[in-house]
């Protein structure tokens, strides 16, 4: 079997990046760990392409060579993955397709046309699917309520990658999380009880990579790394002697939930193991509403001493906010503003709120009639896909100011300076060289952010006083001054969409009003014409 293995095109949204990876010559943020997992979970006398449409396209030697088409897909890759099924279809080729997106929303790539939909988790659906590839079945939807053992999933295919176009690879140490928030879906995927890899596994995966010749940013894509705190911990004492050996050849970003900041070992462990960033569901600061969300445990005690403590311990926090709860009170933009640069939180991954299929939360709306179809589209320059419990017009134009103030280039440089000033500089010692991308990024801010724009002044006197006071963390602070420039060019393009959104919005309730004034006048003609007098006349 000839299999071609398929990511489609991310949009450019928060974590693109865009506009950071083209000053360093990079061409996506991460690569397709779902995808490059399948690749080895497939027969091994198979012979596989995978094609990362964010690196380069595939030919039409590809699709002329293939037997069989698999496509992995997340929500905000709708687009091209329904594009991808279609030209599969047209070119005579079997479709298979997995991911979040068709687990969620299996309708749309039956809609599509997909033969085979592998939902769920792969390690137990891939199986079932080779079984009917077997018997010559020509369709089939593939699911199971079990969830894998991932103690025995095989080491990722990374040697199917372009490793020199990704500004960091992805690995994985556990799946699930034991919370119960009523807007995620990650429960649904994979289940409340995290489930964890050995450090044997994780360590080969490192080892993988390393002898491959990675040295930049490695992203644990865990849906909470402290989800199994006591798993976490024995992971990260083995890998603090392997780093130590190894002399620091990566630098870890991972994501937690806020309660990291009650255990003062746990954050050490990290930073020992070379952890240099967390990324962090605050959500909103208002506590209200993360209790009618079920977040609770961002409430056990105040967020902002809890990120101070955090990033003080060494890790910087980039954090996610949500504005268009249930009973949100005006001004929440401007509160969430305040929170980011009170807190010093260089990136904030800040978005309207959008209902997820089969979420706590969208049962609830569907069940209240609060739903709208065809507003989904998941990313910051969405509305929401539902009826809000104040005017959308409202929270929109707060979304858009907070954004374009959280991003302006001064704030942008004034906070993350800030930030890394209160952060421990100590970081294990390395010999990892920066290698000419960072460089080409580097250059390229120096003179943006230091010759051409108004920031000059701050970018030198910052970049100064962190060179001799925090000299062990130079590279982070440039790094995330480079992620900075993604954001200055973006918020044009949130801004943007949102308010063309807002004037089709208010163009569709304009002829909602005039169908229902036309309605009304036709009724009453009508009961006119009915009537006695009417009919005497």
């Amino acid at each position: 079997m000839k299999a071609l293995l398929l990511w489609p095109v991310m949009p450019n949204s928060f974590w693109s990046y865009q506009e950071t990876l083209d000053l360093a010559g990079l061409r996506s943020t991460n690569p397709p760990l779902g995808l490059i997992t399948v690749a080895a979970l497939l027969p091994p006398h198979w012979e596989l392409r995978l094609v990362d449409r964010n690196i380069r396209f595939e030919t039409d030697e590809d699709w002329e060579w293939c037997d069989l088409v698999i496509i992995s897909s997340m929500i905000i890759q709708k687009l091209d993955f329904r594009d991808l099924i279609h030209k599969g279809l047209s070119l005579g080729k079997k479709v298979a397709v997995g991911g979040p997106y068709p687990t969620s929303y299996p309708e749309a790539a039956l809609e599509a046309g997909a033969h085979y939909l592998i939902l769920d988790e792969g390690e137990c659906t891939i199986p079932l699917f080779l079984e009917a590839l077997e018997r010559g079945e020509e369709t089939g939807i593939f699911r199971s309520p079990e969830k894998p053992d991932v103690t025995q999933i095989p080491i990722a295919r990374y040697d199917l990658l372009d490793l020199n176009a990704y500004l960091a690879v992805t690995v994985q140490f556990s799946r699930g999380c034991p919370f119960q928030c009523e807007f995620c879906d990650i429960i649904n995927l994979y289940g409340r009880k995290p489930r964890t890899k050995t450090p044997e596994q994780m360590l080969k995966e490192f080892e993988t990579l390393y002898n491959l010749g990675w040295r930049r940013y490695i992203f644990v894509v865990d849906d909470n790394f402290i989800g199994n705190k006591r798993n976490a911990k024995v992971f990260l004492r083995e890998l603090i002697p392997w780093m130590e050996q190894h002399k620091y050849p990566f630098k870890l970003i991972t994501e937690a939930s806020l309660n990291l900041a009650e255990d003062d070992e746990l954050i050490e462990l990290m930073v020992k193991a070379g952890f240099v960033l967390v990324f962090m569901g605050i959500e909103t600061p208002d506590t209200d509403s993360l209790i009618g969300i079920n977040k609770v445990q961002n409430t056990r005690q105040s967020l902002i001493d809890s990120c101070h403590k955090i990033t003080r311990m060494g890790l910087q926090i980039m954090s996610g906010f949500i504005m268009g709860f249930d009973n949100e009170r005006p001004g929440a933009g401007q509160r969430i503003k305040d929170f980011i640069m009170e807190t010093g939180i260089p990136q904030g991954q800040f978005s309207m709120l959008q209902a997820l299929q089969n979420t706590a939360m969208w049962n609830r709306l569907k069940r209240e009639g609060r739903l709208i179809e065809g507003l989904a589209t998941f990313h910051q320059g969405a509305i929401m896909n539902f009826v809000p419990t104040r005017p959308v017009e409202e929270i929109t134009e707060e979304y858009i100011e907070a954004f374009w103030e959280i991003y302006d280039p001064v704030t942008y440089l004034d906070r993350t300076f800030r930030h890394f000033m209160m952060m421990n500089g100590w970081r294990g010692k390395s010999d990892r060289k920066l290698d000419q991308e960072q460089w080409r990024a580097f250059r390229a801010i120096m003179w943006r952010q230091g010759v051409k724009r108004s920031t000059r002044f701050r970018f030198w006197w910052n970049l100064l006083i962190i060179a001799l006071l925090k000299p062990n963390l130079v590279e982070e602070y440039l790094a995330t001054l480079a992620i900075g420039e993604h954001f200055f060019s973006y918020r044009y393009i949130v801004r943007k969409q949102l308010r063309h959104q807002l004037e089709l919005l208010k163009q569709q309730r304009l002829e909602e009003l005039g169908k229902e004034v036309a309605d009304d006048r036709d009724s009453s003609v009508a009961e006119l014409e009915r009537s006695p007098e009417v009919a005497l006349k």
